[in-house]
């Protein structure tokens, strides 16, 4: 039987917190006894085998003082509770999720990290794991300093965690980071990016990052990235809503995007036609088949299926207008990125861990951006680029805050072909003709 001590009252908590106390002394006492009056022993190894028992059994036994206070002064126990009845939002910056996303990961991933009963010993509540592993993720803190707060010794801290980010990333991965497309989900994108951006047959928008880590063992400058620091590489496909559509986590900090790109599931699926794209069809107001295509910066190739700006000398002004047309639907991954770090600091620190694990806190992440853009949108409208009524933005929250570290555009073969060409001249002329919109002229010429 578990037992959730939030059900019990105040009093009761008291007298199981004294009875726990009570019983982790006498089991001390008796301990202590027995190894100042030993038995005799008959062989020096049996003598041995005793004392190396009697040394487990007081290191399973010996809990700090303060730490068995926990069901009366822990955070999760009475800080939490108190912000969710008095201050919502302070309890959804502590947690950067509300009361009510709360419970509902907590139910998706409660059978994943709940631990059975044993005798003399109370498994820690999915509730409580959970509540550290978010505030892991919201500030960065490290186990040692978590273990004060919420009054869980860092050792079972570092055991938990890996297992509630894992829970997360399992519970969710096909409802919120699903690599299953059609092209009836395609469809949704590309209508996404047409009505809010203006910017028809746009599949999504993609970036890289770098996230910085310490140098694993005989690893010589694998991860040794050109900022001069380790660190892996998140490569992300974000729609028009600042969700994540696909990511590529964990490569080496030393490759640049295109080269993680180009060896990526999905450049092949892409070229192979084997993703569910929508068939080419004409522009809205336009006559020429056109094909659906993703967009990106000056780092990737040009092709069909992958737009990118023109070289920024001597360039035209339709050649302008088209890159401002693309840079402004390009925002959305810059804010996906910036919304993910601001919420989840972790990311923006340096992670005292090993590149599998980086992948894993990196992911659950992720998943947990996806599941706050569906589920709280309307919390994180100032953290986003705002369009004012003249057309101008005003920068989210994030622009002024330490920003990931963009990836490497260098050494890419930005390797041009003519299908490619073509097309980009086919949306310039859009975007000048019957795709126009009243202010793009104003924001490159003032």
């Amino acid at each position: 039987m578990n037992l959730d001590v939030n059900l019990l009252s105040p009093e009761k908590r008291r007298l199981l917190t004294m009875w726990v106390q009570t019983a982790w002394h006498l089991l001390e006492l008796a301990d202590e006894l027995e190894h100042a009056n030993p038995p005799p022993q008959p062989q020096a190894h049996h003598s041995q085998q005793g004392r190396r028992r009697r040394r487990a059994r007081r290191r399973r036994l010996v809990v700090r003082d303060w730490l068995a206070r926990r069901p009366l002064f822990g955070q999760y126990e009475h800080l939490l509770v108190e912000l969710n009845r008095e201050d919502s939002r302070c309890y959804r910056n502590f947690l950067r999720v509300d009361a009510d996303t709360f419970g509902y990961i907590l139910d998706r991933i409660s059978p994943a990290i709940t631990k059975k009963t044993t005798n003399f010993m109370f498994p820690l509540e999915p509730g409580l794991k959970l509540a550290v592993t978010l505030r892991h993720l919201a500030t960065g803190a490290s186990h040692a300093d978590l273990q004060y707060g919420f009054r869980v010794a860092r050792n079972t801290i570092c055991t938990f965690i890996p297992g509630v980010l894992q829970a997360i990333i399992d519970a969710f991965k096909d409802e919120y980071l699903s690599d299953e497309w059609d092209q009836n989900r395609w469809d949704a994108v590309a209508r996404a990016f047409e009505e809010r951006w203006q910017f028809p047959h746009c599949l999504g928008a993609l970036d890289g990052k770098h996230i910085r880590i310490k140098k694993p063992p005989k690893s010589g400058s694998l991860f040794y990235n050109y900022k001069n620091f380790f660190s892996i590489v998140l490569l992300a496909l974000v729609d028009a809503d600042y969700k994540f559509l696909w990511v590529n986590v964990g490569a080496e900090g030393s490759a640049s995007d295109t080269q993680i790109f180009n060896h990526s599931q999905l450049r092949d699926l892409i070229e192979g036609d084997d993703l569910g794209f929508p068939r080419p069809c004409p522009l809205p107001g336009g006559d020429v088949d056109v094909p659906y295509f993703i967009i990106g910066d000056d780092a990737f190739p040009l092709r069909p299926w992958m737009m990118k700006p023109f070289s920024r000398r001597q360039m035209a002004p339709d050649q302008q207008i088209f890159n401002y047309r693309l840079s402004r639907a390009r925002r959305v991954v810059e804010n996906a990125f910036g919304i993910m770090a601001m919420k989840f600091q972790i990311i923006l620190g340096f992670l005292n861990t090993t590149p599998d694990r980086a992948e894993q806190i990196t992911l659950a992440c992720v998943t947990l951006h996806n599941i706050l853009r569906t589920r709280n949108r309307d919390g994180q409208m100032n953290l986003i680029d705002q369009e004012n009524e003249d057309s101008s933005f005003t920068p989210g929250e994030w622009r002024f805050c330490t920003q990931l570290l963009d990836g490497d555009h260098r050494g890419a073969r930005n390797v041009t072909t003519l299908d490619g060409a073509n097309q980009r001249n086919y949306l310039k002329d859009y975007f000048i003709g019957p795709g126009a919109v009243p202010w793009q002229e104003k924001m490159i010429f003032k």
